[in-house]
């Protein structure tokens, strides 16, 4: 069993997405967690703003297999694999941590966006505070902690779960 941390993020149809992706990833892990949802300006393009959040479980799967069920789980739900990097999604699922490792195929893990956007390291600091990066060497929390937090304009939102969480 593996510890696995996942962003999510969403400017088209957010609520409906964020609650898709939750469902779909909260099927395969056990001891399953998640942040509050924040919202944030577009990074990178000029769009309308994100949800995002962190959710955080237990998994039977290999990272391979994670990694192709969080594509999978996006195409069901209208990403556009062709888009541009930076462009409006229906929903993005990332692989920030899969227990300790440090490798580049078929993610890289660490995610190298961890310390760098405060829409992924707020939410996971909020849910795994006192894990520490494995290339870094500091927990979540020092790294919140350290961060110039005036580089992107993020809040925390009311969420409606309907159930899900």
């Amino acid at each position: 069993m593996s510890q696995i941390y996942i962003s999510i993020g969403s400017n088209i149809e957010r609520t409906h997405h964020v609650r898709q992706g939750i469902a779909a990833i909260k099927a395969i892990c056990d001891e399953f967690t998640v942040s509050a949802v924040y919202e944030s300006e577009s990074v990178g393009f000029d769009g309308s703003n994100f949800y995002n959040l962190v959710c955080g479980g237990i998994t039977a799967l290999s990272v391979e297999q994670v990694t192709s069920l969080l594509r999978q789980i996006e195409v069901d739900n209208g990403r556009d694999r062709t888009a541009k990097k930076f462009s409006s999604r229906t929903l993005d699922l990332d692989l920030l941590i899969y227990d300790d490792l440090i490798i580049d195929v078929p993610a890289q893990l660490p995610r190298d966006e961890i310390d760098k956007n405060a829409f992924v390291l707020w939410p996971l600091a909020e849910i795994a505070p006192n894990a520490v990066h494995p290339v870094l060497k500091q927990s979540y929390a020092q790294l919140w902690a350290n961060y110039e937090k005036e580089q992107q304009s993020l809040w925390t939102i009311d969420f409606d779960w309907k159930g899900i969480i």
